[in-house]
């Protein structure tokens, strides 16, 4: 900062959620709300520092008080993170993750590191917009431009790597994404208060606690309540036999990013997530947590989702039963897409079989993995030269996997984070051989859709069974779930005892 240390902040930027309300959002602050933490932050004029509204700092007056939508706004205005509250060590605003809109959508690919790895322009191609264009739409939504938000994750990913690792701190600032050394002293230092060595110091042996050898041990932060249980039954009936393992207390996987492969270890305790990550290229590291946030549904808002379905009769004894039941997502989503396929008009048991085969036919090696855990699932670009006729699946099901292998390497289906919902259900229903059940999943599984119902579902009609509903349309009672039909589906999912990927209609 430049000038007075607590220079006053430009005008605020007001976007479509609680901020238009400042008063709501002052009344959360003087209550120290956790339920707000991630969704805005407020800032105070008198110290420079901005907080989550569940600081436990005496409360400022509220004429001293800012609100922001992002800490990239917050630090654009010339506020630094409170050391108390750690701001940025909370659950991700629930709007970014469930919008489909450009601002959505640009967020969660800057989150995926992409403007570190292709710049703003690459950002921009992405989306279809132009450089211009998306700095203005980011700016009134989220308060802040696409290097102010990659700026503000950089910053947050070298605190992780200073205080969690034992690496020199000028491997720190070249994995954090910075180009200098002097760029990474100076911006942590402006965001902080502190020099990465003085973080380091602070944290001692590392706050996130030591992992095996080359590990990084974090927390997953996650907003109560979290039904951890279900998501462990969960993942261990999905798990494919060589690229994924739950055991031990310990969901075991690799996954392939931008760099290299990462080394996925995910452990639950009294409710809460720890992940463990090897990297191949540290510089991975943020889109490698991105994708574990993604596969948890983690900065999910479970009270909202719990409040509008427990109040449906239908659904209220599920939602009693499994309060915090998340809609998990994909770690890699273009994988997820091609095993849906794999799991149409087949069990859950018999998918995995047929995944399996395919894995072990097909899949690479991942160097260093874990045992029981150390294949990739084929990529689409291997899957798309392969002979459908020569593959171990139903003929039909081969050309179908083979056909969405070839679009999704050509471009026609996009799954990054950045793609747009209603043009990928689009691409998908042209496809031979992909009908609305796997359309429905795949937009819901891998583009993380909160509102999706999937149609003709055997889970979905063995649930309301259970719950009393045999014969009731299943178009009768979903407009009493929006817009959380994916929750819903989840809990339909879980009262069966099965779900549907990747085991589908049978």
């Amino acid at each position: 900062m430049s000038g007075n240390r607590f220079p006053r902040p430009r005008g605020r930027r007001k976007t479509g959620s609680v901020l238009e309300d400042e008063e709501r959002s002052y009344r959360a602050v003087v209550a120290r709300d956790p339920r707000f933490d991630g969704r805005f932050l407020f800032a105070v004029r008198t110290t420079g520092i901005y907080c989550r509204p569940s600081c436990p700092a005496t409360t400022p007056k509220r004429r001293n008080v800012e609100f922001f939508p992002s800490a990239a706004a917050a630090q654009q205005a010339g506020y630094r993170a409170c050391k108390r509250c750690r701001p940025d060590a909370v659950p991700g605003s629930p709007e970014w993750a469930v919008r489909g809109d450009v601002a959505a959508r640009a967020v969660r690919l800057v989150a995926d590191g992409v403007v570190d790895r292709e710049g703003v322009g690459g950002l921009a191609r992405r989306l279809g917009y132009s450089t211009r264009q998306l700095g203005r739409i980011l700016d009134a939504e989220v308060g802040a431009g696409p290097l102010a938000l990659a700026r503000a994750q950089r910053a947050q990913t070298a605190r992780l790597l200073a205080e969690s690792t034992s690496l020199p701190l000028t491997e720190v600032a070249f994995a954090a994404g910075f180009s200098s050394v002097r760029q990474f002293n100076a911006t942590v230092r402006e965001v902080y208060d502190a020099s990465p060595g003085e973080l380091r110091r602070r944290a001692g042996s590392g706050a996130a606690g030591p992992g095996g050898p080359g590990e990084l041990r974090l927390r997953v932060a996650t907003r109560a309540p979290f039904a951890v249980g279900e998501l462990w039954r969960t993942l261990a009936r999905r798990a494919v036999p060589g690229v994924e393992s739950v055991g031990d207390g310990c969901f075991r996987r690799a996954v392939r990013l931008a760099r290299g492969h990462a080394r996925l270890h995910l452990a639950a305790d009294e409710g809460s997530l720890t992940v463990g990550i090897r990297l191949d290229d540290l510089r991975d590291l943020p889109a490698a947590v991105a994708r574990v946030r993604r596969l948890v549904d983690a900065d999910a808002d479970p009270v909202a989702v719990d409040a509008l379905l427990g109040a449906d009769p239908v659904l209220a004894p599920a939602v009693r039963r499994r309060p915090g039941l998340r809609a998990l997502g994909a770690v890699d989503p273009e994988e997820a897409a091609l095993r849906i396929v794999l799991g149409q008009q087949v069990s859950t048991a018999a998918a995995r079989t047929l995944a399996g085969r395919l894995v072990a036919e097909h899949g690479g090696a991942v160097p260093d993995g874990d045992p029981g855990a150390d294949r990739c699932f084929p990529t689409p670009a291997e899957l798309a030269g392969v002979d459908p006729d020569r593959l171990p699946l139903p003929r039909a099901r081969a050309r179908t996997l083979v056909g969405l292998a070839a679009a999704i390497e050509a471009g026609a289906v996009r799954l990054d984070a950045g793609a747009d919902r209603d043009a990928t259900r689009a691409a998908l229903a042209a496809l031979p051989g992909i009908g609305p059940w796997t359309t429905e999943l795949v937009v819901q599984r891998c583009l993380g859709d909160p509102d999706v119902l999937v149609p003709d579902d055997a889970a979905v009609r063995a649930g309301l069974a259970v719950l009393g509903h045999r014969s009731t349309p299943l178009a009768e009672l979903a407009p009493a779930w929006r817009p959380w039909a994916s929750y819903a589906v989840a809990h339909l999912w879980a009262v069966a005892g099965s779900v549907p990927e990747p085991g589908g209609r049978r």
